[in-house]
């Protein structure tokens, strides 16, 4: 019996320790993925190298955004953002390849590596700049604010008691909640969607940039913007991956060279000057080798 017991307790004893081996290996294991993981993260973007080699470049692009990002009638991007994408992929000498993006998912495209470059009318933040690196800026603007004229909003305290409409994941919402609370936002994924409620009568009015509002009130009778310039100027920029250094030196290279020849006014010529017409003067608008006036 005694030995019989000894043998019981030896058996119960080797089996907890295999137990206890393999739930330490099983906790490397997981360790070394964790870290694997966090090193891939880390990595997820291609370097200029890289995106050479492949002989092409991924661009994340509004197809919803007109005059800044937009799908033609013949299913191809167009707008002031892919004007300069087609010349960072010429500069290159890649091909193009077009990702579309919602306001909201930008960050995110960018930080994983889902895109190389974020083109996407993109307004600088300081919360936006610890999770991706921005280029140097090849455009300024500031909130506007549509309405229609029969309710026109002309300063902000009359959307008290109001619902307006804002796009997820952009400058306006944050702006409205931090400085406005007491103004109840009606939330929508794309743009599209946001302008489709105003259009219905579901919301008051519609906040984003000034220029893209400044151009839709242009092509929908009815509506005017009655704040065309709401909060501080910002900065619109290319966005790269978090650390990508050698992309980022590329463009910030790329977007001086461009100023020098006027790139940037030669864009807004051929994709913004008909849309705005006497509306808007370009050079309040264009940024031309990353210097802001």
């Amino acid at each position: 019996m005694k030995n019989k017991n000894i043998l019981i307790k030896f058996i119960t004893l080797t089996v907890a320790a295999l137990l206890m081996i393999g739930g330490l290996a099983g906790c490397g294991t997981e360790t070394a993925s964790s870290e694997g993981q966090t090193a891939n993260a880390a990595t997820s973007f291609r370097t200029l190298d890289e995106i050479k080699e492949s002989g092409k470049i991924v661009i994340g692009v509004f197809s919803d955004k007109a005059p800044f990002g937009y799908v033609d009638e013949n299913g191809d991007y167009q707008g002031y953002d892919v004007y300069f994408a087609e010349r960072i992929a010429k500069d290159l000498g890649v091909e193009i390849e077009y990702v579309s993006t919602d306001p909201a998912s930008r960050v995110e495209y960018a930080a994983t590596g889902k895109v190389d470059i974020i083109l996407a009318n993109f307004t600088v933040t300081e919360e936006r700049a610890e999770q991706v690196d921005f280029a140097l800026p090849y455009m300024k603007v500031k909130l506007g604010v549509v309405s229609p004229d029969n309710a026109l909003i002309t300063d902000v305290e009359q959307l008290n008691g109001k619902e307006l409409i804002v796009v997820k994941g952009t400058t306006a919402e944050t702006y409205f909640e931090k400085n406005y609370p007491e103004v109840t936002l009606q939330k929508y994924d794309e743009y599209a969607d946001a302008y489709n409620a105003l259009l219905d009568g579901r919301g008051d009015a519609f906040s984003t940039d000034n220029t893209e509002v400044f151009a839709w009130a242009i092509q929908n009778p009815g509506f005017t913007v009655g704040i065309d310039a709401l909060g501080n100027a910002d900065t619109i920029a290319p966005a790269v991956g978090k650390g990508n250094t050698t992309l980022l030196d590329w463009l910030n290279d790329e977007i001086e060279a461009l100023g020098e020849e006027e790139f940037f006014h030669a864009d807004y010529a051929a994709t913004l000057a008909s849309v705005y017409g006497d509306a808007a003067n370009p050079d309040n608008l264009v940024v031309e080798g990353g210097i802001v006036d």
